[in-house]
């Protein structure tokens, strides 16, 4: 099976002496002339004029000073990808505190989607950066779209498309129409609250559920072979959960409203 995770929008700065190398990321044959143009791409915008640069980014005019470290990616300090992305999702996995068991699943088990790489593995050493598939590049175009063929070929090669597969998938929207299997079983992790019989999702509370189903997993006695096995892994951790054709629900219960 393959767990795919997002990115995180928060990120941490790589502080070792160790410098980027693009050709030691996964799929660097597959998917590394996309990255290259990616790369180039953001170098060219760290010349441009501010105001353009914010908006084919779409970040705050605050968020100005991400557009040079951008074009400087090259260059820039690197750490494995699962110590640069931060952020609820990523805190309640915990890949520093997993089994050396874990880690090894996490490393054939589980890949991380990005605007700028396509996908990735864990242990890939990348930089800082800053970069969502909201934006827009001139020559580049929308990111779902720029990425579709190549990771539909780079998946199947590797294997990641297989008719009996389970693909579990914690990616939001934009990141999810970059690939979508084909021929594996593609399953939606979604986090609800419920409280008096209604539920509720909840963004911040949706991404520590697929943090802890992921963690879950990855530390299981044996990794699953299909939903349902999954289902029982999350159960016997004492989950409430709702495995459907295309999604997997977990459900918490939130604090009643009635006196």
């Amino acid at each position: 099976m393959l767990i795919l995770l997002p990115p995180s929008e928060g990120k941490s700065s790589p502080s070792a002496e160790a410098r980027f190398n693009l050709g030691s990321l996964a799929f660097a044959e597959q998917l590394g002339a996309k990255r290259s143009e990616l790369i180039a791409a953001l170098e060219r915008l760290g010349k441009s004029p501010e105001k353009k640069a914010v908006e084919a980014l779409g970040i705050s005019p605050g968020q100005a000073g991400e557009i040079a470290r951008n074009a400087e990616l090259q260059s820039a300090p690197v750490a494995p990808a699962s110590e640069v992305y931060t952020g609820v999702l990523y805190d309640r996995l915990g890949f520093d505190t997993l089994s050396a068991k874990g880690r090894r699943r996490a490393g054939k088990h589980l890949l991380i989607s990005s605007a700028l790489w396509g996908f990735i593995a864990p242990g890939d050493r990348i930089p800082y950066y800053r970069f969502s598939m909201k934006a827009k590049l001139p020559g580049i175009g929308g990111l779902p779209a720029y990425w579709r063929t190549s990771l539909a070929e780079a998946m199947e090669g590797a294997g990641y498309d297989e008719t009996e597969g389970l693909v579990l998938d914690m990616r939001s929207g934009a990141y999810s129409a970059a690939w979508k299997p084909k021929h594996a079983s593609l399953v939606t992790v979604r986090g609800f609250t419920e409280v008096d019989g209604k539920r509720k999702a909840v963004s911040h509370m949706a991404k520590a559920v697929r943090g802890v189903v992921a963690r879950a997993i990855l530390s299981a006695e044996a990794m699953p072979k299909d939903l349902e096995g999954v289902a029982g892994i999350l159960e016997n951790d004492g989950m409430r959960v709702e495995p459907g054709d295309r999604n997997l629900d977990v459900i918490e219960a939130g604090q009643s409203t009635c006196v």
